[in-house]
Formats: C-alpha cells, structure tokens, sequence
C-alpha cells in the first residue's frame, strides 16, 4: 500500500481552498475545456455539413487523436526534461493562434485545411495533457492526488456537458464561426492562470536531448519502464480500450444519431450538444460517487475499473435500439459514467506508483496507445455506419467488444490475488 493510500485524503473544497497553485491550474482547465468543447461540436458539425458524410466526421475524429500519437514520444520527454509550467503557457498560445485558422474553412474544398489545422491544434495538445498529469504530484500533496485527479476530471465531465451544450446552441442558433474564437480566447486566459502557478526546476533527465536520436533514447527508457513493470502497463492501456469500446468510437456515432435519427437545431448542433453533454455529466458523477466506495485504495479502485466495464457495455445496449431520444441519453449516461471511472482511476493508479522523474514519459506513453485507438476506432466506426451495420448495428458490436478487456482486466485481477 502507498503512502497516500495511507494518508487521510485531503478534500475536495479543502484543496481548491487551501493550495493557490492546483486553484490556478484548474480554472485554466476550465477556462481552456470550455473552449475545446466548443471547438469539437462546431468542427463536427462544420464537417458534416460541407460533406454529408459520416466517413468524414470520423476521419476528423481519426486526426484529433493521430495528431498527440505522432508526437508523443517529444512530448513526453519535454514533460520531463522542461518546466511543466512552461510546456504549459507556450501549448495553450500555440494552440491560440492556430484555433482561429479554422475561420478560413468556408467551402467542401477547404475541408482538407480544417483537417491539417486540427492536426496541428491537437499536436501541440498532445505537449499540453502529459504535462497537466504529470504536474499534478508537483504542486499538490500525496494526500491531496486523488481529490486533485478527481477535480480535474470532473472538471473535463462538467465542461463537456456544459461546454457541449453552450457549443451546440451556439452553432444551432448563432452558426459555427463564433465557437473557434471563443476556443482562441480560452486559451490566451488558460495561460494567464497556470502563469499564476510557482513551480521550481524540473528534476527529469539529466541531460536535454540534443538530437531526435536522443530525445527517442529519453522516450524508449519508458518503454523500458513499462515492460519491466508489467501491471503499470496493463494500467496505462485502459484509456485505449475505453477509446475503442465507448470512448472516442461512441462520439462519432453520436453525430450519425443527431443528424439522421434525432436533428435539432440548426445543423443538429442542438441534438449533438445534449449527447456530448450527457456524456459529459456521467462522466463527472461516476468517478465521484464510486470513489465514496473506493477512496484511493488500489485494490477497490481496480475492482471499479471492472465495474465500470460492463456499465458501458449496458449503456450501449440501451442505446442501440434507437427506441426514442429519451432511451438514447440513458444509454449515453451508462457509457459516461463507465467512461469516467475507467479514466479517473487509471490515472489515479499511474499517479500513486509512477516516478516523478519518469512521470511525464509514461503519460504521454498512455496518451500515445488512447490516441492510436481513439484514431482507428473513429475511422472504423465511420465506414460501419455507412455499410448495412447502420447505427444499431455498430452499437451492438461495440457493447460486445466492451465485453473483451473486461474479461481480461478481471483475469488478470484474478490472477494477481
């Protein structure tokens, strides 16, 4: 058992009141999800409207998570080698600046451009999520980890749902365009605030990587890591299966099913706003009501990975029939709250047993395997829906294949008692 297993976890309210340093990193969060949210509904919706096609929405959805895969390895490396609070600030102007690029896409002939500027927009993003987690021990307590991981992923579940909502009346009653800057200016206050935070020197390797040669020499020492630590691994691949199973793969269905089976709203931004945003709640209450059960205790916080499992294999079965939109979002609560489980407890594992020297690499290692998935099962998701699978059939398939690393997440849970 870990120390901050040990420890009597700090809560909620007393770490946002108590340490400035995580206060300011999480309204930066706020601030920048509000933002991405926006960005997501309106991209999709933008997509689909210029092309009528769904095999286009999930090659949009196939590039937002190629893009981190790609550059991973320097990522994860910069998380551990530079200043988080840096790699931070200069990822969120970044990703201002290129934000407002998606202005410029007016035509079907200018969705390749939109394609390339998500790419860049999630590229620098994939510098940004390996340092918010790997930050996380630095500026909070042991005893504080769990309720600072639980906060930010409620956080991510709330301004999904609220985020996903406000984008889809926005670009249902307003039009698209406004979202992209609104998505630019949240990132310019995000770097304002984690600005705020004091945060001494990293303490990664010891030497900066002065070649690609060497920073992918940096990278393959978490490779190493992973395989000597066998359980680490297994761990870290939970977001890639969650990404498959009713993760990345889910919201790609949920476009078909806001602008084929239940349009509302310009564009059926409305329609799209409330599944993303009832994703988004289950998503922020699973975690914080199981972990009144589980607390930090790495035993009940794996048994609740399994649980969560299967509640999102019953959250797709719900859905699949398209009985009524009523129907539809239920099943799309039991997928959020498995959803959230699996992330925040997975993360919470990584945060209690991985080295900081060697935090920034394995988050980013567990970036690389989520996008890698979230990318193909988008794309294959997207060819399913216009075969004679249709919706049903693919939400079927889907809540089957959920079945499969819940089988072996339990053997190998069987196996370690």
């Amino acid at each position: 058992m870990t120390a901050a297993e040990t420890q009597t976890p700090t809560g909620y309210l007393e770490l946002i009141r108590e340490n400035a340093d995580f206060r300011s990193l999480w309204i930066g969060q706020i601030v920048s999800l509000l933002g991405d949210w926006f960005n997501m509904v309106a991209s999709a919706a933008l997509v689909a409207k210029l092309t009528g096609s769904e095999l286009a929405v999930g090659g949009l959805f196939a590039v937002r998570m190629l893009a981190p895969f790609v550059i991973s390895p320097f990522a994860g490396v910069a998380a551990d080698r530079y200043n988080r609070k840096h790699v931070l600030i200069l990822a969120d102007l970044a990703r201002a600046v290129t934000v407002l690029g998606f202005l410029l896409v007016r035509h079907p002939s200018q969705v390749w451009l939109l394609y390339v500027l998500t790419a860049i927009q999630l590229g620098i993003s994939g510098f940004f999520f390996p340092a918010r987690n790997a930050i996380l021990p630095d500026i909070v307590s042991p005893r504080a980890i769990g309720a600072a991981n639980a906060i930010g992923s409620v956080t991510w579940s709330v301004m999904l749902a609220f985020g996903a909502a406000a984008g889809g009346i926005v670009s249902g009653v307003w039009g698209i365009y406004p979202a992209f800057v609104i998505d630019a200016i949240t990132f310019l206050v995000s770097a304002f605030f984690i600005g705020q935070i004091r945060l001494g020197p990293a303490a990664g390797p010891a030497q900066s990587p002065s070649s690609i040669a060497a920073a992918l020499g940096q990278y393959g020492e978490a490779l190493e890591y992973l395989r000597r630590h066998a359980d680490t691994l297994f761990v870290a691949l939970h977001k890639a299966a969650l990404a498959v199973c009713f993760g990345a793969t889910l919201q790609v269905v949920q476009v078909a099913i806001a602008t084929r089976i239940f349009p509302l709203g310009k564009e059926s931004g409305l329609s799209l706003g409330f599944l993303f945003g009832i994703l988004g709640v289950g998503t922020g209450i699973g975690p914080i009501l199981a972990r009144r059960f589980t607390g930090d205790e790495s035993r009940r916080l794996r048994a609740a990975i399994l649980l969560a499992y299967f509640t999102g294999a019953a959250g797709l079965a719900v859905t699949a029939p398209l009985w009524n939109l009523a129907a539809v979002l239920a099943g799309t609560l039991c997928c959020g709250v498995g959803n959230g489980m699996i992330w925040v407890f997975s993360t919470q594992l990584l945060l209690q047993s991985v080295p900081g020297m060697m935090r920034g690499r394995v988050f980013a290692t567990e970036l690389a395997f989520f996008t890698l998935m979230a990318a193909a099962g988008p794309a294959v998701a997207g060819m399913a829906l216009e075969s004679p699978l249709g919706i049903t059939g693919v939400l079927w398939s889907m809540s089957g294949l959920t079945l499969l690393p819940a089988a072996l997440w339990g053997l190998w849970l069987a196996l370690g008692d």
